[in-house]
């Protein structure tokens, strides 16, 4: 296996974003490997946002939120997976693996030690991030969610998520910013640039063609007996405030999965519908930010 890393010099234009790169190149388990993140806000904050992206997106997806969570006075940390944006990428593709990921999420918040933590998650962010809070309640307070589920196993992938599978194994050399720039149509073309930039060539992308395949289709997948726990978790438990918000016109995680979604969360208000996003809410993401803030008590 080939541990690939993209030069500095494909993130040397990136729009909205200044926010200087970190890295740990010593997590536990991931020796070897090197992590990148973004810590914004100040270091003592009582609330951290911790951001998590999805497919086949980075920690760039969150560029319209992280002013409003700073500006709260909150702390904002946003880790890329491996296999996406500043974080090293493994060429084979059997690296990539629901537990695997999961334990990376575990590991980083435990070397930062994060704490009064507000899950943002979206896609993949959140199929791995709703896993995370019964394994360790005291460090969370909230949950801010976007177009994602429970990756349970046990229901039905929806056509539009079918569909997506099988482009994405069709078209193994994935165009992240062209796909971006189609699904978000008010992206410039130097934001769409900046979802290329991780990917020189299709040798980079073994973990974007990957995360497709690890949506747990039966019962006993990889991450689909986790995932159950979790809802059933996050129904009875969970003691955390909730804001949740829908990008009406995603045809994969939209209205109906996200309303399913609520309905599994414990003390989860209606959540708030944007007309216009779809399934990159985040580009969407300033009028959310300052919703959330203000439903979590945040806001200054």
């Amino acid at each position: 296996m080939e541990i690939l890393r993209t030069p500095d010099t494909r993130f040397a234009v990136l729009p909205g974003f200044p926010y200087a790169p970190r890295y740990i190149n010593d997590l536990p388990g991931f020796a070897g490997l090197r992590l990148h993140y973004i810590d914004e806000g100040p270091a003592n904050a009582r609330e951290v946002y911790l951001c998590l992206h999805g497919e086949p997106t980075w920690a760039y997806l969150f560029r319209r939120m992280i002013p409003t969570f700073v500006g709260a006075g909150a702390r904002v940390v946003a880790p890329d997976f491996f296999g996406f944006g500043r974080s090293d990428k493994p060429d084979d593709q059997w690296f990539y693996t629901f537990t695997r990921h999961r334990d990376t999420l575990l590991r980083f918040i435990e070397r930062l030690e994060l704490k009064g933590m507000i899950l943002v998650c979206q896609d993949w962010g959140g199929l791995l991030g709703l896993t995370v809070p019964m394994t360790m309640p005291d460090r969370f307070a909230g949950l801010l969610a976007m177009n994602t589920m429970f990756a349970t196993g046990d229901r039905p992938l929806t056509k539009g998520f079918i569909d997506w599978r099988a482009w994405v194994a069709k078209n193994p050399d994935i165009a992240a910013g062209k796909l971006m720039k189609r699904t978000c149509p008010h992206l410039t073309d130097a934001e769409a640039a900046a979802y290329d930039a991780p990917y020189p060539d299709i040798r980079y992308k073994a973990g974007v063609r990957r995360f497709p395949e690890l949506v747990p289709a039966t019962p006993d997948a990889d991450g689909a007996a986790l995932s159950r726990t979790a809802r059933d978790w996050f129904r009875d438990q969970w003691q955390g405030q909730t804001f949740m918000a829908i990008g009406a016109t995603d045809p994969v995680l939209g209205p109906t999965v996200m309303n399913d979604l609520a309905a599994s969360i414990r003390g989860c208000a209606a959540p708030h519908l944007a007309p216009e996003a779809g399934h990159f809410v985040q580009e969407w993401g300033e009028d959310i930010a300052r919703r959330a803030v203000q439903a979590f008590g945040h806001a200054r």
